[in-house]
């Protein structure tokens, strides 16, 4: 197996990232990394806990030349640190902020110190080397671990860079919404940068006034990488965007008329990623000119009774995914939501998913989720209920709108207007949260 390189397609003094308005060189980040991976304490695992996008991105890369394997763990929670120390004894946590890392030991990063040393030769490393093992978000249940190894990584954003048209060392400054802990902001936001002669941008912005100055600040070329949610807040809440080269979009399914008013009103193509962590990015869509998704370079599907599997290019083990798909052909398909989602009321079949989508279609929508709750003695209600943050929208006027568009079968009862919905940082709603919040809307209605 080859050795695959940590950056590659930058020339030997170009900027490898943006951070607090100033550029860093790619031979400052890997003097950087060696530095810390000279610091770090002995171990086989670490939990990368870096805010800071440029922060994880050398801490990563000191893991990788440490042959330490970085977690990377979907919430900071003590429950969750206390299983991960179990599951990997020994292993700490790398931060960059206050964050609550009890009962794991924490390992403040290293700021860079200038020693006046040359770079040396790029560091490498071999392909089968596990890079990270990324823990699934809870949304549906538990979180479970997923190694990838530094092959895998790498094969994977390179068929992205493929798929997005990409020109080496172009520079193209990618602004991320995401975490880097999260599957796709790790492919999207750090390993691309690294593989695809991309500028990184540090910053990890959250409300549309903050995402907007932050895009502003950089000359073009220049990318948003982010949620259907950031997307929707960010044209609801904005007067003027600024222009992009592109736009990346994943971890919830995106509905034609956002992808349509985002392309517009930051006069870019969208694309949209459908992935998971089992696998990583598995397909995209133009999502204004097709609802057909198309697996990336050399991946390919197949069915049988137990689903849908996919395999080749970066997804070196046939992974079984959790969506009800309907294959076109090996390389094309239409995504009809996970299994998990699918609903039987009346007689009638459904997915959450779709209903989500027409739900968040409504003009007025800031967010909204179907819910299917449970009975006290466990068993599933044939009810549904809708959590929907509307501003100024009545109950009524919402369901007038959604009559017009799901069989009345389907219809919520109850709608619940919210202030929010308890998403993560990847716009994901975990079961637990959402289970607290329907658990307290119960409370307050008895």
């Amino acid at each position: 197996m080859a050795d695959l390189p940590l950056i590659r397609n930058f020339g030997p003094d170009a900027v490898f990232a943006q951070r607090h308005g100033s550029a860093i060189r790619t031979s400052r980040f890997v003097q950087h990394a060696r530095q810390v991976a000279a610091h770090l304490p002995a171990a086989s695992h670490v939990i990368n806990l870096c805010t800071d996008r440029y922060n994880f991105s050398v801490a990563f890369a000191a893991a990788l030349m440490s042959r330490q394997v970085s977690l990377l763990p979907p919430n900071q929670t003590p429950d969750l640190f206390s299983r991960l120390g179990r599951s990997y004894p020994g292993a700490y946590c790398i931060v960059d902020s206050d964050v609550d890392h009890q009962p794991l030991s924490a390992f403040p990063f290293l700021e860079w110190v200038d020693t006046r040393e040359r770079a040396g030769t790029m560091p490498s490393f071999p392909e089968t080397q596990v890079a990270a093992i990324v823990l699934t978000s809870g949304s549906t249940g538990a979180s479970t671990p997923h190694p990838k190894t530094w092959g895998a990584l790498v094969a994977s954003v390179s068929a992205e860079f493929e798929r997005l048209g990409l020109k080496p060392e172009s520079g193209t400054a990618i602004v991320g919404t995401v975490p880097p802990q999260h599957m796709y902001g790790l492919e999207s936001t750090v390993v691309l940068p690294m593989q695809g002669g991309l500028t990184l941008h540090a910053a990890r912005p959250f409300y549309p006034a903050d995402i907007t100055a932050e895009l502003q600040a950089l000359a073009r070329p220049r990318a948003l990488v982010t949620t259907p949610i950031h997307l929707r807040t960010l044209i609801a809440e904005s007067a003027v965007l600024p222009p992009l080269d592109f736009l990346v979009c994943a971890t919830a399914p995106l509905s034609p008329q956002l992808a349509a008013a985002a392309e517009t009103r930051f006069a870019a193509p969208l694309y949209e990623v459908y992935g998971c962590t089992e696998a990583g990015q598995v397909a995209t869509r133009r999502t204004v000119k097709t609802s057909e998704w198309s697996a990336l370079p050399g991946i390919t599907l197949r069915q049988d009774v137990r689903g849908t599997w996919i395999k080749g290019g970066h997804v070196y083990q046939e992974v079984l995914l959790g969506d009800a798909i309907e294959l076109r052909t090996r390389k094309r398909f239409l995504l009809h939501g996970r299994h998990a989602d699918l609903v039987n009321i009346a007689g009638k079949r459904t997915s959450l998913a779709h209903l989500n989508y027409h739900l968040n279609s409504i003009e007025g929508v800031r967010d909204g989720v179907f819910v299917v709750p449970e009975a006290e003695d466990g068993e599933t209600v044939t009810r549904l209920m809708a959590l929907v943050v509307a501003p100024g929208m009545t109950k009524q006027a919402l369901m007038k709108a959604l009559r017009r568009r799901v069989d009345p079968a389907f219809l919520p009862r109850p709608l619940c207007l919210v202030e929010a919905l308890p998403r993560n940082a990847t716009s994901k709603l975990p079961r637990e949260a959402l289970a607290n919040l329907v658990s307290e809307l119960a409370r307050r209605a008895a």
